[in-house]
């Protein structure tokens, strides 16, 4: 987690999370933490909210009678926590995400896994368009506990560069 303490007053600090575009370097890493492990009851949440009434994810019974042999948590609530979990590392600066592609989920996730991210830098350039932003492109690999990778992506965000971000320039965060 990027984390710095920025002195607002005598012996008062406030923390900022995430980068800026010159703090970005092909072919790092990052290793989020902490992991999140999925609850029955968020799985059934966020099943139901998204209007997702395949049986697999919420009845016990039909999940019993699958090849899985149980309940699988819903592939958008997987993401959904592995995006999360890239924030502080990622994205807690960003001006906005521009696009997710190659997401695969090539193991179950089930109630009970803990999951854990990791985000490796591919790619990062200047915006043609937009004067002290740069695009930066990053593959998040989502692991359950045993190691087991469940889910990985592509993302690009839209980040400022240094001197450039919201609370550099209102000085509120």
């Amino acid at each position: 987690m990027v984390q710095e303490r920025h002195e607002v007053g005598p012996r008062r600090f406030r923390e900022r999370f995430g980068r800026v575009f010159e703090e970005f370097e092909v072919g790092d890493v990052y290793e989020h933490r902490p992991g999140k492990t999925v609850t029955e009851y968020e799985n059934h949440l966020f099943t139901l909210m998204t209007m997702n009434h395949h049986p697999l994810h919420f009845d016990a019974e039909y999940g019993a009678r699958t090849e899985f042999g149980r309940n699988l948590v819903v592939s958008p609530l997987t993401l959904a926590l592995l995006i999360g979990m890239s924030v502080s590392d990622v994205s807690a600066k960003a001006i906005a995400n521009l696009g997710m592609d190659e997401v695969r989920f090539p193991a179950p996730v089930f109630a009970g896994d803990t999951l854990y991210a990791e985000s490796e830098v591919l790619e990062k350039r200047p915006s043609a368009s937009r004067p002290h932003q740069g695009i930066v492109t990053i593959r998040t690999t989502g692991r359950n506990q045993k190691g087991e990778v469940i889910c990985t992506f592509r993302r690009s965000v839209l980040v400022p560069f240094r001197g450039h971000a919201l609370e550099d320039r209102i000085g509120f965060y």
